[in-house]
């Protein structure tokens, strides 16, 4: 049975931790979640490294939502590079999940984004786990998480 840390934080405004769980949920079997909040995004990569040594997770799916300022910016790049050097350390992934409020017009734009994005991030998650040559079948082809898709760049001659 794997196990699959979801690390969020207090200071989102959307419950990410939420959509992520269902997703997981309806993707299939053979994991268990485990649950952490923390107050915010520069708490996120210690959260996991305690889920990956304490609790034995295979895997972490870690959720922010950084605010409007130029501040909370530097604090989601401050908090990235600790995700970076944790998932380096424990030699397994983190796959992050930011939503930055400043992506959307209004709280319903925020609420919808923040549900789109932690979903497939959810599921990019299990299919790490699970189906990592499900991956390999769509390189290159620009997905984007919570936004329509980029699409592959168009070979000229």
């Amino acid at each position: 049975m794997k196990k699959i840390g979801v690390v969020d934080t207090t200071f989102a405004r959307v419950d990410l931790a939420r959509y992520a769980v269902r997703a997981l949920g309806a993707s299939g079997t053979g994991f268990r979640i485990v649950r952490r909040t923390v107050p915010g995004i520069k708490d996120l990569p210690v959260a996991c490294r305690q889920l990956f040594a304490q609790d034995g997770v295979d895997l972490c799916l870690a959720l922010g939502m950084p605010g409007r300022a130029e501040y909370d910016r530097t604090c989601a790049h401050e908090a990235s590079l600790g995700l970076i050097f944790t998932a380096v350390l424990e030699q397994r992934p983190i796959v992050e999940c930011f939503v930055f409020e400043g992506e959307a017009a209004s709280d319903p734009e925020l609420e919808q984004l923040g549900r789109r994005r932690a979903e497939e991030h959810a599921l990019n998650a299990y299919a790490m786990l699970f189906h990592p040559s499900a991956l390999s079948r769509h390189a290159g082809e620009g997905l984007r998480q919570g936004f329509p898709d980029a699409g592959p760049a168009r070979r000229t001659r």
